[in-house]
């Protein structure tokens, strides 16, 4: 095909749409039929109604090829272990008595099961449940929910693609079950797993399905030539069968590297890339292998994470280099829009030209349509559009917004000094045990205890005008008297004010920082049914005024045990908001650590000993690739320090990070030279404690006992046991019992418990070690 004819057959299409709806209907659906308030018929009818809505939308829009399989109650890795039939033992009786309860079950856990362990999706923010594998493993193909969501949308009249992750991808994404040995590789059942998706592509097939995406996003980090060959072989395996539809493997948030000449010469009929921040690496290197002759290419130029409008001039030049180099080239967003809101017109609080810089999946949709229609039609069929296009971006370029002199003057002062502790460690440490008088194996919470319905109800009467703030501040006050009275009587030894003013631990500082922007309805998938609204960094950063001082100080008042003070660190604020893409992350991230350094120096002005630092983002953040490394660690960890490192010697300065994988970043952990982390362990069996054992981490650590998103209330016994699980690799004096995160989304019957037995368990292991 001539690069003419294959700009005129440039077709418009996504990898997957936000699943929730425009007023979170999926959430509201799932979480009654937890409470037992909505039926499993009603939650089904609900779920197809959503997929119908965004389908419809997608075609209305000119989208031409719509996904389907993107859809989920809970999560499309576990989704995919349904598929293969990967059930944890533990959980198999529950699936074949239900279905629909059996998979809650694996993603929420029981009183008598623990459910997968969690981590994050590459470096995004949104959760999926590891799959559990081991040598026993036996695959068995159930593809009903993936014809199901296919049958409905061709019922529609829609040309559709169903999406499934791919089998290398879903292998490495794998961890050895438990009881199974720790160095026991997944990838070794690639010979046992490929049937089963040949099986499920076969089932597609007979449904309708003309193509099938295989997602294998992990092909773009750095693989062993083993974990290459077993792509080669899968691909030859799945695109010589001849009962199947035609594939397209799609990669995405990074380059391809070393895996896409493997999958340029696998027998499949398309490959997606990754055509934003990637651009250049993945044009060089198709070029390299001589283009994709016979193939569709699927040319992700608009950026599907980030909230940004599109440079439509600089995506149609891309995709005009693109031309030639394969037989047929469309338009898709980077990856799946599941990674920002649904749609930016519900905004109303956004000024009206800053709103239209703005693109959430509804308006990347018609980005990637003009796009299309630009590829196909030539640059005058959609003058408007780029005229349009234009203007937008030159209103935001030359905004006030952006652009601070203030800021960047101090930002450009700063020194090395300003990221250093006025004395080591060891010298801190001593002063800060005189100081706070901690017993041994010191017991805390993260930061959140739960938000209560009547805390939400209060939150929106202020914001109707149902209440003054008097009466709003009068409800919080209550509250953090009721926590801080919790925490004395349960025998905690260093307190938290709970939170309670809190909105969301990015958002609630965003909204009093300049330069950030909130919204009301831009809701994205974090996990499960925890959805979250990112703020928006779109300029220049500065404090005002304190953030946290007047209700920690308030807590202090009412009891003689320290209150920690609980702040989000500035990578975290970077990763949890959609940053602005006009600088260095590294420029954005000092602005925003001065701007906590102000705080952080407050609080302990105001008498606050204890000072915890969130930085969960900091290993999510992590660049795919290892050559990245060094510099994105540099000034993450530099921003941290600029945040901290102000405070007396006796000041003690923690931090917390959850829900991903640190045994890669413990250098920099240690790096951050704060005095106490916590971490998340439950889950993964103290795997950290042995992580930072092994490194020699020299301050004080808190690995989780009690898993916080479920519902389950662990036994002391069980956090006991645990906790001897910490004491083989952290020495009893440099350890700390905690949960593995905040206690937000918890509800005060299963808190309560679970902190009385978490207290116990400190106890009783106190005492044995006193007796030993």
């Amino acid at each position: 095909m001539t690069a003419k004819s294959a700009a005129a057959a440039a077709r418009a299409t996504v990898y997957g749409y936000p699943r929730q709806g425009q007023g979170r209907e999926l959430k509201k659906a799932i979480e009654g039929y937890w409470k037992g308030r909505v039926d499993a018929d009603a939650l089904r009818a609900t779920a197809t109604e959503l997929r119908r809505t965004n389908w419809r939308q997608l075609a209305e829009a000119g989208i031409h090829e719509v996904p389907t399989g993107d859809f989920s109650y809970y999560d499309h890795v576990l989704d995919t272990s349904v598929m293969v039939g990967a059930i944890p033992e533990r959980h198999r009786a529950a699936v074949e008595a239900d279905a629909l309860d059996g998979y809650f079950a694996m993603a929420r856990g029981t009183q008598d099961a623990a459910p997968l362990e969690m981590t994050k999706w590459f470096d995004t923010n949104y959760h999926y449940l590891v799959p559990e594998l081991g040598p026993d493993t036996v695959f068995t193909a159930d593809s009903t929910q993936q014809v199901t969501a296919l049958v409905q949308a061709l019922a529609l009249g829609l040309t559709a693609r169903p999406v499934l992750v791919g089998p290398v991808t879903y292998l490495l994404l794998a961890k050895p079950a438990p009881g199974v040995a720790a160095d026991f590789d997944p990838l070794t059942l690639l010979d046992r797993l490929l049937p089963v998706y040949a099986q499920v592509l076969a089932d597609l097939r007979t449904a309708g399905a003309e193509w099938v995406q295989l997602d294998e996003p992990a092909l773009v980090q750095d693989r062993t030539p083993a974990e290459l060959n077993a792509a080669a072989r899968a691909y030859r395996d799945l695109g010589g069968r001849t009962d199947r539809p035609k594939l397209l493997v799609a990669s995405y948030f990074d380059r391809l590297g070393d895996a896409l000449p493997v999958l340029a010469k696998a027998p499949v009929e398309g490959l997606a890339l990754d055509f934003t921040e990637a651009a250049a690496a993945n044009l060089d290197a198709l070029a390299a292998v001589g283009g994709l002759p016979g193939k569709r290419l699927v040319a992700g130029v608009v950026n599907g994470r980030n909230i940004w409008a599109n440079d439509l001039e600089k995506s149609l030049a891309t995709l005009g280099t693109l031309l030639g180099l394969a037989d047929r080239v469309d338009v898709a967003a980077s990856c799946s829009l599941l990674h920002v809101p649904l749609d930016a017109t519900a905004e109303r609080d956004i000024e009206p030209q800053i709103l239209r810089w703005l693109a959430f999946a509804r308006q990347k949709t018609a980005e990637i349509v003009t796009l299309a229609k630009g590829l196909g039609g030539g640059t005058d069929t959609i003058a408007a559009e780029l005229a349009a296009n234009r203007a937008d971006l030159a209103s935001r370029a030359g905004s006030a917004l952006t652009h601070d002199p203030a800021v960047r003057a101090r930002t450009a002062a700063v020194t090395a000094t300003d990221g250093r502790r006025s004395q080591p460690y060891p010298e801190r440490a001593a002063a800060q045990r005189a100081h706070l008088r901690l017993p041994l194996l010191p017991t805390t919470t993260i930061g959140s205890f739960p938000q209560t319905t009547e805390l939400r109800t209060a939150r929106a009467d202020l914001r109707a005008g149902r209440i003054d703030s008097a009466g709003y501040e009068e409800r919080i006050r209550a509250e953090i008297g009721e926590v801080i009275s919790f925490q004395e009587k349960t025998g905690l030894d260093v307190l938290v004010h709970g939170e309670a003013e809190r909105n969301d631990m990015v958002q609630y500082f965003a909204e009093q920082l300049t330069g950030y922007l909130a919204t009301q309805h831009g809701w994205v998938q974090s996990y499960g049914t925890r959805y979250v609204r990112p703020p928006i960094l779109a300029g220049d950063i500065s404090r005002p005024e304190a953030m946290t001082v007047r209700w920690t100080t308030y807590a202090q008042s009412l009891t003689a045990k320290p209150v920690k003070g609980m702040l989000t660190g500035p990578v975290t604020m970077l990763a949890w908001s959609f940053v602005r893409d006009d600088q260095p992350l590294a420029d954005t991230a000092r602005q925003v650590a001065l701007a906590l350094r102000d705080e952080v120096n407050d609080l302990e002005a105001a008498g606050t000993s204890v000072i915890q630092v969130d930085e969960p983002a900091l290993r999510e953040t992590l660049p795919l690739r290892a050559c990245d490394h060094p510099e994105y660690l540099a000034w993450a960890t530099e921003a941290f320090r600029l945040t901290t490192a102000g405070v007396r010697p006796d000041t003690q300065i923690h931090t917390h990070m959850c829900y991903a994988e640190f045994g890669d970043i413990v250098q920099a952990i240690d790096d951050l030279d704060a005095d106490v982390i916590s971490l998340e362990a439950a889950r993964s069996h103290m795997q950290v404690a042995r992580e930072l054992a092994g490194h020699g981490y020299p301050r004080e650590a808190g690995p989780g006992v009690y898993d916080i998103h479920s519902p389950r209330v662990p036994g002391a016994d069980e956090a006991a046991a645990l906790l001897r699980r910490g004491l083989e690799a952290i020495p009893a004096e440099r350890l700390w019992v905690n949960p593995d995160c905040g206690l937000k989304t918890r509800a005060w019957p299963e808190t309560r418990a679970s902190l009385e037995n978490l207290v116990t368990a400190a106890r009783t292991v106190r005492t044995e070690l006193s007796a030993s």
